[in-house]
Order: C-alpha cells, then structure tokens, then sequence
C-alpha cells in the first residue's frame, strides 16, 4: 500500500500518481482517494494491487479522520479486470493470505463507510465488478463498463453475477452477462448503473465533491445507512419483522450518540453541527 501520513494532503490526479506502487492513498481532507496504480498494465489486478487495495480500505475504516473512500484509476483505464498474464501464469491476483477482502482487495471487503467509484477510462471485467462494489459511481463520458468474460470462456465471479441483477433491471444486467458486449457511459447512467456522467477531466473531481458532500454528514448516522441497505439484502419482504428489528437495533444506536445530540442542538441553534463521531 502506501505510505500516507496523518496530515491532509491534496488528492494526487491519477496521471501523477507514484508508479511504482500497485495503489496509492491520498487524503483530502475527510476523503480517502485510492488510485489503482498500475497504467502501463491498464490498471489490471495483480496481487500486489489487490493487497495494496484491501490495505488501504482498512486504513480508511480504521481512522476516524476519513469518512469517504473515492477509487479511481491511473493513467486512461479505470481497470482492465483481472491480469491474464497472471492467471495465464498459474499466478494468484489476490491479496496473499486475504481471501476474505476478495477481488482487488475490494469485491468482499465489507466496509461501513462509503465508496464512490471514479470511472476515469473504460471499466471492463473486474473493472466493472470493482464499480458494482461501490456504493455510488461518477464515470467519464467516454468510458465503457462491461462484463465480457464469457466471450473468453469465463463467468464474471468477482461479484458481478451477484451484483448487477439487484443494481439494474434483471432482464438488462442479463443481457449484459450473457452477450458480453460493453455499455456505454449514457447507458449505464439510464439504468441507473452509475450516478453521474461527466467530461474526462472532470471525473475525479466530482466524485470528491460528491464525498464532501457526505463527509459533511455524521459518521455514525452514515456508517448505519450504508450497514441497514446493505443488511436488508439478507431478509426477504420488507414486512418480514427480522428486518424491522435490525432497522431499529440500528436506528437506537444511533439516535443515543452524542452526534445525535449535536444534531439537533445545532439545528435549533441555526449553526453549522460539530460531528464527534460517537
């Protein structure tokens, strides 16, 4: 991973980012920006970047300093997937003795505060199985996402079989699956894959604006949206009382913090609140 300090520092643009290593964390302000690092390979995913990932997720869920996590690519990929060469090498592409953090260190790395995906260049195989990952998506308007492993004998197992279906429509995220063929960036935002579409120059940007805008918030209250969306996914009907039960347990936690407090205080007040983050 990468050699960050406690101070803030400016996020670094993808195309300065320090080459020799397979990911690299940069703070700006409350905002993680991690950059796939690897652009001479397309930012494909070797170990050495699935362990530099997955290490500086837990960097970002281990400070109390960061609220927001941002992933974006070096160079004019995003990520080109998994490395062939590596595969094709008998070669492992995960982080070594990580299994639990799975592809790239990211695809089952359960993580309470929220990703945003800046899609800088074309986002193809385990590049789209990285964005499905995030909780939220800016891609550059020339990109393309895409699940193309069956054109090559595979199937997408890295969490985009799991995932499309229940982020787009199923008949849609189907199509994609089995034909293999790319989407467009206008395609992708109509079905509500990403949330964004921006100019190239602009995706990193706008996808820290957006993690500013939720680093403005309370840690805790967004740490418990982001576990009961997520949670929610392991019970059936929204009617089913397991659910209401975690969606309570969740909301009590939260509504007996001090942020709480200070949230309604600073309400009141008419001033700015003061997040503690407990």
């Amino acid at each position: 991973m990468t050699g960050t300090t406690k101070e803030p520092s400016v996020a670094v643009p993808a195309h300065t980012a320090d080459e020799e290593e397979a990911a690299v964390l940069h703070r700006q302000g409350r905002i993680a920006v991690i950059t796939l690092n690897r652009p001479r390979a397309l930012n494909a995913v070797n170990a050495a970047m699935s362990a530099a990932v997955g290490n500086a997720l837990r960097e970002l869920a281990e400070d109390p300093g960061l609220s927001v996590g941002v992933i974006t690519g070096a160079g004019r990929a995003f990520s080109a997937g998994a490395d062939l060469k590596e595969l094709g090498a008998g070669r492992p592409v995960s982080a070594p003795g990580r299994p639990e953090w799975g592809f790239a260190g990211l695809a089952r790395h359960v993580m309470d505060k929220p990703l945003i995906a800046a899609v800088n260049g074309f986002a193809l195989g385990g590049g789209t199985e990285i964005v499905l990952a995030c909780d939220l998506a800016v891609i550059s308007e020339d990109a393309r996402l895409g699940l193309p492993e069956v054109t090559r004998g595979l199937v997408a197992a890295a969490g985009g079989l799991l995932r499309l279906h229940r982020q787009i429509p199923p008949k849609i995220a189907a199509q994609i699956a089995l034909t293999g063929e790319p989407l467009d960036a206008a395609t992708a935002l109509r079905w509500g894959l990403v949330n964004e579409v921006v100019p190239a120059g602009r995706v990193l940007d706008r996808a820290v604006e957006l993690a500013e805008r939720i680093a403005a918030n309370a840690p805790l209250a967004v740490a418990a949206s982001k576990r009961i969306m997520r949670r929610s996914a392991e019970y059936g009907s929204d009617w089913e009382p397991q659910m209401w039960a975690m969606n309570e347990a969740e909301f009590a936690g939260v509504r007996s913090s001090e942020d709480a407090r200070e949230g309604t205080r600073a309400f009141a007040e008419k001033r700015p609140p003061m997040w503690q983050g407990k």
